[in-house]
């Protein structure tokens, strides 16, 4: 499956974009814009942005000034189907979603004329049984569905995994939940998260997302948190871990008041940037950097961070299982992305997750976002900020946080990615030498 935005009419008509995995593709007057139109007076600096996770497609007004059209009709957001037109000025992009050819990018763009429309086909939701109407790249695709309905159901209350005594959920998010549970072989205690997919999923998809996470689980670190097995159980996708006494950094900062002293949040992020460091070096990289994918166990100041979910986040969008995810308003994930984040999903590196740990570090000590933006900031709202405002300094909230551990936190949020620290290692180095200044 893949989706193409063909611009029909405009300076540049002839162009074509072409997405054949989840990406995000970004309008507007700004030369960080991966369709930039700087001489059209009618389009905002960053006028709108797409999420693409073929077939599905999903756009978002800016908040621009003389808004984004869908087939001549003024939207804030909107799903798009093949032969939608989106028009800003005398730009138009014309959608069109196709099953493609049976090869790499490359081959496909050579071989345009090849592709043909998507097949529907009939699939049940794995847990209910009800049917839906799903479009796929062949008529005889092999997928697997879990409606809305039961999703939540699952959620809530996961299926039992064989050969662990489940005993209960400890937390909820958007891929699934997870579970705490005992081995029956040995009785230790693990936890399990179950995943669950947004949308139909091929078989050839799930497949790769297990390859995906089996490669991430090599990674063996003090301060990561360790892999145990995954697999497949009516049809739902399971990893297992080892299971850490405590608590995740959000709750901890909670259960402090809100924030932490910034003694115990380097403590944390030091740990963190360990781990970061560790993983950056082996070529992974996170993408999902936040207080709750770090979980803390014993007391300060013996207390030991893990990080979790290690290239989950990204094995769960490339295979097609989220989605798109910027339809609900989840303004407050979409804060910890760097603008090169926001503007393209697939392609995110080191500096991303730096960027990231920065967000986390200034979060945990301020109980604020350090974006300059309403408590209950929209994503359009979030966006903007991530790209044209600058940060809050932390003194501004916090006067009494040192002054050069305030600057190494700031320097990882640097907007251009060369003004950031250049390894999590340097930012751990930096971090521990103004803390102890």
């Amino acid at each position: 499956m893949r989706v193409s935005l063909n611009v029909v009419a405009g300076p540049q008509t002839g162009r074509t974009f072409i997405f054949d995995q989840h990406d995000t593709f970004m309008i507007g007057r700004s030369d960080d814009s991966q369709f930039c139109l700087p001489h059209d007076r009618f389009f905002s600096r960053h006028h709108c942005i797409l999420e693409i996770a073929p077939p599905q497609t999903f756009i978002r007004d800016l908040g621009s000034t003389n808004g984004t059209f869908v087939n001549g009709m003024r939207v804030d957001t909107a799903y798009l189907k093949s032969g939608d037109r989106i028009q800003g000025g005398e730009t138009v992009l014309e959608v069109e979603v196709s099953a493609g050819p049976d090869a790499g990018l490359e081959d496909t763009l050579k071989d345009e004329h090849k592709s043909t429309h998507p097949s529907v086909v009939s699939v049940r939701c794995l847990n209910c049984s009800i049917p839906v109407q799903v479009e796929a790249s062949r008529p005889d695709a092999e997928l697997s569905y879990i409606c809305d309905e039961c999703r939540e159901k699952l959620k809530a209350n996961p299926q039992p995994i064989p050969n662990y005594h489940m005993i209960r959920v400890i937390g909820q998010g958007g891929m699934g939940s997870v579970m705490l549970a005992r081995a029956e072989a040995d009785g230790r205690a693990v936890a399990i998260k179950t995943l669950l997919p947004e949308v139909a999923v091929s078989e050839q998809s799930l497949k790769r997302f297990i390859r995906e996470i089996e490669v991430a689980s090599s990674l063996m670190h003090p301060n990561i948190v360790g892999y145990i097995e995954n697999g497949t159980h009516n049809g739902l996708v399971y990893l297992v871990t080892e299971f850490i006494q405590g608590m995740d950094a959000a709750r901890l900062a909670k259960h402090r008041g809100g924030k932490l002293d910034y003694r115990e949040m380097v403590k944390i992020v030091e740990q963190t940037l360990a781990a970061l460091d560790f993983a950056h070096n082996k070529g992974f990289v996170h993408r999902d950097i936040k207080e709750q994918n770090i979980l803390v166990q014993g007391n300060y100041p013996n207390s030991v961070a893990k990080l979790t979910d290690f290239g989950l986040s990204k094995s769960f969008k490339e295979t097609g299982m989220s989605g798109v995810t910027m339809v609900g308003d989840v303004a407050g994930t979409i804060a910890y992305m760097p603008p090169e984040q926001v503007r393209d999903f697939k392609d995110v590196k080191p500096p991303s997750d730096i960027y990231a740990m920065g967000m986390t570090a200034y979060s945990l000590l301020t109980g604020a976002n350090a974006l300059d933006i309403a408590p209950k900031a929209g994503i359009a709202e979030t966006v903007k900020a991530i790209f044209e405002k600058p940060i809050v300094p932390i003194r501004n909230r916090i006067p009494d946080v040192p002054p050069h551990v305030a600057a190494v936190i700031e320097t990882a949020l640097a907007k251009q990615v060369e003004a950031r620290w250049r390894t999590a290692g340097a930012m751990r180095e930096a971090l521990l030498s103004a803390a102890s200044a």
